[in-house]
């Protein structure tokens, strides 16, 4: 069977694992990134870059770079309930160089940040490659994972194995790591309908008639996200595509010119919502970071956010943990007996458990706020059949401006930035 080493294996090419790999590969640490599919390419990823992940971009001097990639970029996100219009969050009075959410296909900041890591000969990334289960010593420390390409099934050998494989991660099912879920009683239906140039907002949120989208401009099209209860979409598939098509223009009515254009199931992709969290992120070999640790609820679109914010506090510990055994100037023969022993790891039980500490309390503050947005608005919304009244939470957001920092605040910049700590390093 054929075996690869390297020093950190990631598996899982979103944005936590890509921006991990890159961070080591800068500061010259051997790594692997592991994504089964052969492109980035997902239509119904989150598209939401937050002005913390823009001022680690800045640190990492790729802000001006990123910012001339194409986008869209708001300042307010606002919602319409029952035919009113409240401001939910204002982003142009937080504390930031850049406030405002940047809008962009989440594949396009994947691509940027991938070709910025390739510059560096440590990093690697296995595209159409997916690990399959975890090797572990007769001490059960892991020690690598099984993994599967074109040709068949191959070992990676590693120092350390990173779980960024999402909220269905392969990784965390055979580590055994023990989940709570928080529950979550809604799910989303994503699908795409064409944008005229009407001059309407993005990023809107329309509530009525016990029904609740979100939309988000991508210039040509709308990327819809249809929220039902948990379970409902078989009933919605037996009342028909009529119905569904009926109850979208009823809901948003400028979008009755393009609503046709969903001539078939296929054409939606059902999210299950899930809002769980490992006990504990981290074996011995092994840890778990973004979705893989703590899986979010779209509510916010806060997800991608914590994800790279647990990368770039993953990499500030990791870092000076690898290069306690520093092999980069050894020569070629030292290095590669090195890495075909794989002696002793020198990141430690202490360094994972030192990520956890550092990222479970961000993850499940927001978590916690999410459950409560799901139970006191979007819950009742869904349970309305008529035209719901403003909660009062948004009552206070409404007539009090002042307040609608706040949510910014958490979803823009978050409870506990993180900054970049590690250096180049070759």
């Amino acid at each position: 069977m054929r075996t690869i080493t390297t020093r950190c294996c990631i598996s899982g090419g979103g944005p936590a694992g890509i921006m991990l790999g890159f961070l080591l590969a800068r500061s010259g640490v051997d790594v692997i990134v592991l994504e089964k599919w052969p492109d980035f390419f997902r239509d119904f990823r989150g598209d939401t870059i937050h002005p913390s992940t823009m001022q680690i971009l800045k640190e990492l001097g790729l802000l001006e770079k990123f910012l001339a990639l194409p986008h869209n970029e708001t300042r307010q996100l606002a919602a319409h309930i029952g035919g009113q219009e409240a401001i939910l969050a204002d982003f142009t009075h937080i504390s930031s160089d850049y406030p405002f959410l940047a809008f962009l296909p989440q594949w396009d900041f994947l691509n940027f940040i991938t070709a910025e890591a390739k510059k560096y000969p440590s990093y690697k990334v296995l595209m159409s490659t997916e690990a399959t289960d975890l090797i572990k010593d007769s001490n059960g420390q892991v020690i690598g994972v099984m993994a599967k390409d074109a040709e068949g099934e191959f070992e990676i050998r590693s120092e350390l194995v990173v779980g960024a494989d999402g909220r269905h991660s392969t990784v965390r099912e055979k580590s055994g790591l023990a989940v709570e879920d928080l529950g979550a009683p809604i799910d989303v239906l994503w699908f795409r309908l064409s944008r005229n140039d009407d001059g309407t907002a993005q990023s809107l949120g329309y509530i009525d008639n016990g029904r609740m989208m979100i939309l988000i401009d991508r210039d040509s099209y709308w990327q819809c996200g249809f929220v039902i209860k948990k379970g409902q979409f078989d009933e919605i598939r037996v009342a028909g595509l009529d119905a569904f098509r009926k109850g979208i223009v009823e809901l948003a009515p400028f979008l009755s010119g393009s609503v046709d254009e969903i001539i078939s199931w296929d054409q939606i992709k059902m999210l299950s919502v899930a809002v769980d969290h490992l006990k504990e992120w981290y074996l011995p070999g092994l840890v778990c970071i973004g979705d893989s640790a703590h899986a979010m609820s779209p509510v916010g679109g806060v997800g991608i956010n914590l994800a790279i914010q647990d990368a770039v506090a993953a990499a500030n510990i990791l870092v000076p943990a690898f290069h306690r055994v520093d092999i980069a100037g050894e020569d070629e023969a030292k290095r590669k007996s090195y890495n075909d022993a794989l002696v002793v790891s020198s990141v430690t039980l202490a360094d994972l458990k030192a990520i956890q500490d550092r990222r479970s309390k961000p993850a499940l503050t927001i978590q916690k706020v999410q459950v409560f947005l799901h139970t006191h608005v979007v819950g009742k919304a869904l349970a309305n059949k008529g035209h719901p009244r403003l909660p009062w939470q948004l009552k206070l957001l409404k007539y009090i401006p002042y307040l609608r920092r706040i949510p910014a605040r958490l979803i823009g910049v978050g409870v506990q930035p993180e900054h970049i700590e590690t250096s180049i390093r070759p």
